[in-house]
C-alpha cells in the first residue's frame, strides 16, 4: 500500500486531526509524518492514532520539529557536524523520533546523515544545466552523505537487518540530471537494501516533489526496479493542488493498482 507524506499539507495545519483528514480524503489511508510536524500537531495525531483512524508507514527525522525551528528543515542539526554539542543534539532528536515511531507504530524511520563541509557545487551545476551549457565531470563533488559509491559498503559494515537505504526519487533523478550517476543503474544496484522510497516527479532539471507523472521522468520503468515489499511514500511540494494529487493518483492505480 501506498503511503502520502504530511510534507504536502503540514505547514497549513494547526490541528494535527484536520491535517490527517485532509489526506485521508485523498484516499490514502497510511501516512508517513514528514519532518515539518510541529509539537502542537501531536494531540490530533495521537487522538487520531488511538481512535485506529489512521496508520502510520514511517516517520522523517527530525520528527517532530525541534522547538525553536519553525519550519520543515530535516538538516537543522548534523550527525556530520564538526562541532559535537550539534552532533550531541542530532542524535538526541533522532531518538525522540524513535521513540515516536514506536508509540505510533510506525515501522521505519527515515534519517539524513549529513554532508560535507565543502563549497557546494549543486546550485552552480543546476544553473548550468538550465542555460544548456556543459556538465564537466571533473566536478563530481556531493555534498550530502553518505554518496551512492559509499552506501553498498557502509550497508554490508553495518550488517544490520534492521537498517537499510531508503531511496529518494527526485534527489537521486536531480543526481542523474546533472551528470553524477545513472539512476536505473543505481537502482539495480540498491534494490536488495532498499526498504523505502520516497516517490516523486522532476521537472527538468531539478524541481523535485512533483506529483507523479506531472514531471519529465521516466518513472513507471524506474518504479518497477524497487523491490515488491518496498514501501512507497508520495513525498509531494505544498504547492501541488489537491486536484493534481488526485489526478496522479489515478493515474498510479491504472498502472500499478494499490
Amino acid at each position: 500500500m501506498i503511503a502520502f507524506s504530511t510534507s504536502w499539507n503540514s505547514h497549513r495545519h494547526t490541528s494535527g486531526e484536520e491535517m490527517l483528514r485532509e489526506i485521508k480524503a485523498l484516499g490514502f489511508d497510511l501516512i508517513e509524518l514528514g519532518h515539518g510536524i510541529r509539537i502542537s500537531l501531536l494531540p490530533g495525531i495521537q487522538k487520531m492514532f488511538d481512535a485506529g483512524e489512521v496508520r502510520f508507514s514511517s516517520l522523517h527525522n527530525f520528527c517532530p520539529l525541534p522547538v525553536e525551528v519553525l519550519s520543515a528543515s530535516p538538516d537543522c542539526f548534523q550527525m556530520s557536524a564538526l562541532d559535537k554539542s550539534e552532533r550531541d543534539r542530532a542524535v538526541k532528536q533522532t531518538l525522540q523520533t524513535i521513540d515516536l515511531a514506536a508509540r505510533l507504530q510506525a515501522p521505519f524511520v527515515v534519517l539524513h546523515l549529513g554532508s560535507v563541509a565543502m563549497n557546494a557545487i549543486t546550485d552552480e551545476l543546476i544553473a548550468l544545466a538550465q542555460k544548456g551549457e556543459l556538465l564537466s565531470r571533473r566536478c563530481r563533488g556531493y555534498e550530502e552523505i553518505p554518496s551512492e559509491r559509499e552506501i553498498p559498503e557502509l550497508l554490508e559494515q553495518i550488517a544490520a537487518p534492521h537498517v537499510g537505504y531508503w531511496h529518494d526519487m527526485g534527489h537521486v533523478q536531480i543526481k542523474e540530471n546533472l551528470g553524477f550517476l545513472d539512476h536505473a543503474d543505481w537502482l539495480r544496484t540498491i534494490a536488495p537494501r532498499t526498504f523505502g522510497c520516497h516517490m516523486q516527479d522532476v521537472k527538468w532539471p531539478a524541481r523535485d516533489h512533483q506529483p507523479p507523472f506531472f514531471g519529465d521522468m521516466r518513472l513507471e520503468p524506474l518504479a518497477h526496479l524497487l523491490p515488491s515489499d518496498c514501501q512507497i511514500v508520495w513525498e509531494l511540494s505544498p504547492r501541488g493542488s489537491a486536484e493534481e494529487v488526485a489526478q496522479s493518483r489515478a493515474i498510479w492505480k491504472e498502472r500499478f493498482g494499490e
